[in-house]
């Protein structure tokens, strides 16, 4: 059996060599942030219009994880912006995958964080507290489970069952 990457390998790459065990994101994100390439076992939340959970996660310890994040698809305001992008940053997050908008995207652009989203709006979240953490979510025909692997480039969005 084929150990899956634990390093940057180009999408198209890693399709062809697990065609098998593979899930293939539908081509509905956006590159928003300042590494177009990036990797790494997934940590998950599903919450609608309300960002809180996104902060709180996005202050923890990253340890090279990408964030994924289930906002229903809402295109009704944006998620993640600035100020929670370098939290991700300075806490060692390598990416978020937003099923749902941003803002604040000329300054992401600049930050070392790996951004894929459906658009960017002004307008921030309301602040509830409401939502759920390392659930399965499902999305863009892929379901993303805690501890897969997400590996992310210019040509999508792949993931790699854990122990792959």
């Amino acid at each position: 059996m084929t150990q899956a990457p634990t390093t940057l390998e180009k999408t198209a790459d890693i399709y062809d060599q697990f065609e098998q065990q593979i899930q293939v994101c539908e081509p509905i994100f956006r590159d928003y942030g300042g590494k177009r390439r990036f990797s790494g076992p997934i940590a998950t939340l599903k919450c609608h219009e309300d960002n809180s959970l996104v902060g709180q996660r996005l202050g923890e310890a990253g340890n090279g994880r990408i964030l994924v994040v289930d906002a229903g698809g809402s295109l009704r305001c944006a998620m993640l912006g600035d100020i929670l992008a370098q939290k991700g940053v300075d806490n060692g997050w390598n990416g978020v995958v937003m099923y749902g908008c941003i803002r604040d995207a000329c300054d992401i652009a600049e930050m070392s964080l790996g951004v894929k989203a459906l658009a960017t709006l002004p307008k921030k979240s309301v602040k509830r507290g409401a939502g759920e953490a390392d659930i399965p979510v499902t999305f863009a025909q892929v379901t993303f489970n805690p501890g897969d692997w997400l590996y992310a480039d210019e040509d999508g969005v792949v993931v790699l069952p854990a122990g792959v």
